[in-house]
C-alpha cells in the first residue's frame, strides 16, 4: 500500500471473492481497521481463530499475523475497511496498546454508538471521494473514530484504562525503543537506561499499565515474534530463537513452553492445524 489512507467496502460479492481465493495467514505493513455493519467475519489473529457477528469493529496493527474471511449473516455481509500507515495518526491510542492486548476484535450493541462510528465512515469515505481529499480533515475524523472505539473499549475492558498521561508517554516511548530492540539480548537496565529513568521506575509504569513487569513484556515480544516466525516461515526452532536472541536452543524452548503452554514444535503443529 502505497497511500497514507484509503477507505473501502466489503459487501456480498467481495465477500463471496475472498472466500474463494486463497487466504493464508500473513501480516502487513500498514494498520487496518474493519468495522462490520452487517455479516459476520471469521478472524484468525493473536493466533486463536474466533467468529464475530456485526456489529464489530476489529483492529489489526501492523505486523500482526492474522487471516480475515468475511462472511455473510442472513444473506447480508457489509463492512468498513480502513487501512493507514502508521505515521497518519501516530498518536492514537489504539497503535500504543494493540500489539500487547488480546482484544483485537471488539463487539457492540446495536444502538446510538455504533450508528455514529457508521456514519463517521460515511463522512471520510465521502470525503476521500473528492478530486482532492483533504487529508487533516480525514486524520482528525479517523481520530474521532478511533476515540469512539477506544471509549467503548474502556467501557468493556475497564481494567486497560490508563491512569497518568506521563506514564503514557514514557510507556509509548519504552514501545518504541523495544520494537527496535527486542531481538538483541538486552535486559530492564538496558530499556531503563534508554528512557534516563531507574529500572525500578520503569517497572512502575509498566506495572500500573499493563499490569506486567518490563522483563515479562520483552518476553512477550519476543514469544510474539517467535509464533510469527513459526507461523510464516520454515526456519528451524534453533534459527528462530538465535534471531530473538537467544543462544541455546534448550533455553528457548523452555521460555516458550513458559509462557505459551506448548513447546515451539507443538506450537508450530496446531497452528498448521488451525488454519489448514
Amino acid at each position: 500500500m502505497n497511500e497514507l489512507f484509503k477507505i473501502y467496502k466489503i459487501d456480498n460479492r467481495e465477500a463471496e471473492y475472498i472466500q474463494s481465493q486463497a487466504n493464508d495467514p500473513h501480516h502487513h505493513e500498514f494498520e487496518e481497521l474493519i468495522i462490520g455493519i452487517k455479516g459476520k467475519i471469521d478472524h484468525f489473529i493473536d493466533f486463536k481463530s474466533e467468529t464475530y457477528v456485526a456489529p464489530f469493529a476489529s483492529f489489526v496493527s501492523r505486523g500482526k499475523i492474522h487471516r480475515v474471511v468475511p462472511l455473510l449473516e442472513n444473506g447480508d455481509c457489509d463492512f468498513w475497511v480502513l487501512r493507514f500507515k502508521s505515521e497518519f495518526i501516530p498518536e492514537t491510542t489504539f497503535n500504543l496498546y494493540a500489539y500487547f492486548h488480546d482484544h483485537a476484535n471488539l463487539q457492540f450493541e446495536q444502538g446510538r454508538c455504533f450508528e455514529r462510528i457508521n456514519l463517521l465512515c460515511s463522512i471520510i469515505q465521502e470525503e476521500m471521494t473528492q478530486a482532492k481529499p483533504e487529508l487533516a480533515v480525514v486524520r482528525e475524523l479517523l481520530t474521532t473514530l478511533f476515540a469512539m472505539i477506544e471509549s467503548e473499549r474502556q467501557k468493556q475492558f475497564p481494567d486497560y484504562q490508563n491512569l497518568y498521561k506521563n506514564q503514557d508517554i514514557t510507556f509509548k516511548n519504552f514501545l518504541n525503543i523495544l520494537e527496535e530492540n527486542y531481538k538483541r539480548p538486552e535486559g530492564v537496565n538496558y530499556y531503563a537506561e534508554k528512557l534516563f529513568m531507574s529500572a525500578r521506575n520503569l517497572n512502575s509504569i509498566t506495572q500500573s499499565i499493563l499490569q506486567q513487569s518490563v522483563s515479562e513484556i520483552i518476553e512477550t515480544r519476543k514469544l510474539i515474534e517467535a509464533k510469527n516466525l513459526l507461523l510464516s516461515t520454515n526456519k528451524t526452532i534453533s534459527e528462530i530463537g538465535f534471531e530473538l536472541g537467544y543462544s541455546d536452543k534448550a533455553y528457548f524452548t523452555s521460555v516458550f513452553k513458559k509462557k505459551s503452554g506448548q513447546t515451539p514444535t507443538e506450537f508450530r503443529e496446531e497452528m498448521g492445524k488451525l488454519i489448514s
